[in-house]
């Protein structure tokens, strides 16, 4: 049983948003299938960071929740910017249960234990907002990642975070998300949110005692990134 991370599918299915318009985005859904089916077996788990699916509601997400599901594996889901279609916990559980798409799970004020680590994470949020609302929003965002990492130490002795947004980015720090990693211990982060090329030193990085890794889809080139093979040492 194996864990693997990807973010940033960005599926439109059915709705009217293209990626493949963009380099290096060309038939990105098959290629995702393709390397999904390679790599993942249905005993494995997947951890998907945020940008999801562009569909703007719980009912147009159905055929791009759909292709998830029928992919191998049990997939853990958290929220990015671009997910419009997400809703309360209590409803999307509800459409889940109501589709059958019981290969699906949400990572929302909670944490799961997997192959024994412990998986927790939040949105985040962006480190260089200036609006009126930013530090509220970032201020929510810091508690969620608290009580998902709180959570997170009653399932595991190390626990592994993802975020949608990158805490640390080009010398720049969201301080309230990387205070809370730094509170629990967190020594490795995965997030997504960045696409196109992305340097080295701002996709494969150690910053304050933390290793962060991008997994954005096309960073990736639409294939999973292996974290643990079963009780093996992690890949980085």
């Amino acid at each position: 049983m194996s864990v693997f991370t990807i973010g940033d599918l960005h599926l439109s299915l059915a709705s009217d948003k293209p990626m493949d318009k963009f380099r290096g985005w060309e038939n990105y859904v098959e290629r995702l299938r393709e390397n999904w089916s390679a790599s993942v077996t249905p005993d494995d788990t997947v951890i998907l960071p945020g940008d999801l699916s562009w569909a703007m509601s719980l009912d147009e997400s159905k055929t791009d929740l759909a292709f998830l599901n029928e992919l191998p594996g049990t997939k853990i889901l958290l929220k990015g910017n671009h997910d419009y279609w997400w809703n309360t916990v209590s409803k999307m559980k509800a459409f889940f249960a109501d589709n059958g798409f019981d290969s699906l799970r949400l990572l929302f004020n909670c944490a799961y234990a997997v192959e024994g680590k412990a998986v927790a994470g939040t949105r985040g949020w962006f480190f260089d907002d200036n609006s009126p609302d930013a530090e509220l929003v970032i201020l929510r965002e810091a508690g969620r990642l608290r009580r998902s990492l709180e959570e997170a130490q009653t399932l595991a002795d190390e626990t592994i975070a993802f975020l949608h947004y990158p805490p640390v980015s080009q010398g720049r720090t969201c301080r309230e998300i990387v205070d809370v990693l730094n509170e629990f211990g967190i020594e490795r982060c995965y997030f997504g949110h960045l696409h196109g090329f992305v340097s080295p030193e701002n996709a494969d990085f150690t910053a304050g005692g933390i290793h962060y890794t991008l997994v954005s889809a096309d960073h990736l080139a639409f294939c999973p990134l292996p974290l643990y093979v079963g009780e093996s040492v992690p890949k980085m």
